[in-house]
């Protein structure tokens, strides 16, 4: 290897290690008590070193969220194949909630921390964010299209499907189904069952 591609492959690697830090730091003190100086101490390194990778905090969180909706996208994209539009959108929210128990730090820091996403606001497109909800809206437009589900406006029953099933997954992720008592209130079985029967209730 290299001078040149082993300094290019430490660089990667400092700034996977911002990252990891940034990410365990924020879901166990929360954003706002997370500083840049914080990250710093964890891995050992000077605030300056952060900022030779990152301008700001907020774009770390952004860096974050990018590759959570990557790896969502990634398993979206493997059930292109299925040609009927509602088994395809049956099998999105399965996917929905299947990456969300499987992965809820990510889905903890996408999709329900409270952080400020100004860095968002900065570029033109967010690419990875706007790619998951664009493939749940064009699969439910070839729903409707199809006539298989109630006519509606594409984007209220997109938003509607999507909010039915993060409220599913955020009441059991913060352990909110065992508040009102509710049996078997862990079983990730239950969330399958719920959106499968919010499913049939859209279906023509």
């Amino acid at each position: 290897m290299s001078i040149k591609d082993r300094k290019e492959r430490d660089k990667l690697d400092r700034r996977k290690l911002i990252i990891e830090s940034a990410t365990k730091l924020f879901l166990e003190q929360g954003y706002e008590k997370t500083s840049i100086r914080n990250i710093a101490d964890d891995i050992e390194y000077s605030p300056a070193t952060i900022y030779l990778y990152f301008k700001e905090k907020d774009e770390i969180f952004y860096v974050i969220h990018e590759q959570g909706f990557d790896l969502l996208n990634k398993e979206f994209i493997h059930h292109n194949q299925i040609k009927d539009p509602f088994e395809r959108l049956a099998e999105l929210g399965k996917i929905y909630l299947n990456f969300a128990l499987t992965n809820p730090d990510y889905y903890d820091l996408m999709f329900i921390m409270r952080a400020p996403l100004s860095e968002i606001k900065c570029h033109s497109k967010w690419e990875a964010g706007d790619n998951s909800f664009q493939y749940l809206l064009n699969t439910v437009t070839e729903c409707l299209d199809r006539k298989l589900i109630v006519a509606g406006d594409p984007l209220i029953v997109s938003m509607s499907i999507w909010s039915y099933v993060h409220g599913l997954i955020s009441l059991f992720i913060r352990e909110r189904l065992q508040s009102v008592n509710i049996e078997g209130e862990q079983n990730p079985n239950l969330l399958a069952q719920s959106l499968e029967y919010f499913l049939k209730t859209l279906k023509v």
